[in-house]
């Protein structure tokens, strides 16, 4: 048993995970619905991984604007708010390309019993309010990212200017050394969460497919084919991009893969936030500009759900027997690119955005209570495209960054 347990803590974590996902699809499938037996080992990982996500933050973000001067924040901080609002708006484009061309939910018909009440959707408005939280304890129990990331970057640049101050000089550098070791133990506590995510990853996708199952599939398959083929777009335009920078794909990928195939099975990113931070780390990234842009983006930056929001509107359109005008297509850009903020944070955030932009474009709100019934399934990929958008965006914006400080030097 003791040679067992070493030659589970050696192996790879990406073998690990990948054989905990095979194996939880097959449980799923010969369990069916009892899988709902193995729900709390999920959970457990999802609490876990929670657990971690505010120090992370915090920590992080405090240290990392202590290794970098407020011009070079303020200048990757326009960068990053200008990429992920147009990489929301691009992944749109690329949902509604794909689906005009393959046509998902052609031959469907609502039956008039589907019904689905549209969740409050709070706007953007409120979104932005929420970055300066009224209380900062309330910012740190709700879980409200981009309050705990606005509070880090206040007291980290406090901090600096600390440091930089004669007479307060010696207790901020003290308070900086103090954050880097708090920094540091949680990067410890992250590595042996880590050894519990394979058994966490069976656990969730077994109880998953248990509760799906195949009837879901087959019904509708094309849109969940359709939509996964859209994700296959995006994913090719990230290499691209890679290229473009002149950053190797297959390192990318590496490192990226484990919060992606997290993200996937949990369909949580900011439940997979340690992972994508530990990502970036090993990826060389900056940390002061990946303590900022990560956490940003699982709040922000939805490539998956604004892919989603695209296909859904397709199928919709279908289904009725409708076919989106170029006028109708460049509102559900416009108003899906506001929806993927207006909605961060909102449980079922997916189903929200896809609903909002159903509303605006007179499409049946019916529609959406069918496409709640493969929620999981497109959830999952969905997520798991956000986590890598984000990881993308951040290392391009590192690689311009670096490039920028050879051509001054």
């Amino acid at each position: 048993m003791k040679k067992l347990w070493k030659a589970y803590l050696h192996a790879s974590l990406i073998l690990k995970i990948s054989i905990a996902l095979v194996l939880g699809i097959i449980a799923g499938f010969v369990l069916g619905e009892q899988a709902i037996v193995l729900a709390p080992f999920g959970d457990l990982l999802l609490r876990l991984l929670t657990f971690l996500i505010i120090p992370l933050i915090l920590f992080t973000l405090i240290v990392g604007v202590n290794q970098t001067n407020i011009a070079n924040l303020g200048r990757m901080g326009s960068k990053v708010f200008i990429y992920y609002t147009l990489s929301s708006a691009f992944a749109i484009v690329v949902g509604l390309i794909v689906a005009s061309i393959f046509h998902p939910g052609t031959g469907m018909k609502l039956t008039g019993n589907e019904t689905f009440d549209v969740p409050e959707n709070p706007g953007i408005v409120h979104v932005l309010l929420s970055i300066v939280p009224s209380n900062i304890i309330t910012a740190f129990t709700e879980m409200n990212l981009l309050g705990i990331i606005f509070t880090a970057l206040v007291f980290g640049i406090a901090i600096s200017a600390m440091r930089s101050s004669e007479s307060h000089g010696e207790l901020g550098n003290s308070l900086l050394q103090t954050f880097t070791a708090l920094n540091e133990a949680s990067l410890i506590v992250l590595k042996a969460i880590l050894q519990y995510v394979p058994i966490g990853i069976f656990a969730i996708m077994a109880k998953t497919v248990g509760s799906q199952g195949i009837d879901t599939l087959i019904s509708l398959g094309g849109m969940i084919g359709v939509f996964y083929l859209a994700l296959l777009v995006q994913i090719c335009i990230y290499t691209i991009l890679l290229l473009l920078f002149k950053i190797n794909p297959g390192q990318f990928f590496k490192h990226a893969r484990t919060p992606m195939l997290t993200a996937f099975v949990t369909q949580s990113s900011t439940g997979t936030l340690p992972l994508t931070l530990s990502a970036a780390k090993n990826m060389g990234i900056s940390r002061s500009l990946y303590g900022f842009s990560i956490p940003l983006g699982a709040t922000v930056n939805m490539d998956g759900a604004a892919i989603r929001i695209a296909v859904s509107a397709v199928f919709a359109a279908n289904i009725v027997g409708t076919t989106l005008s170029v006028e109708d297509m460049l509102m559900v850009v416009l108003i899906g690119t506001l929806a993927s903020v207006g909605t961060a944070g909102v449980p079922g955030a997916g189903i929200v955005m896809i609903a909002t932009v159903f509303v605006q474009l007179g499409l049946p709100i019916e529609a959406v209570a069918l496409l709640t019934a493969i929620d999981a399934l497109v959830g999952m990929g969905a997520t798991a495209l956000n986590v890598t958008g984000d990881l993308v965006g951040t290392v391009l914006i590192d690689q311009h960054e670096k490039r920028r400080g050879l051509d001054e030097a």
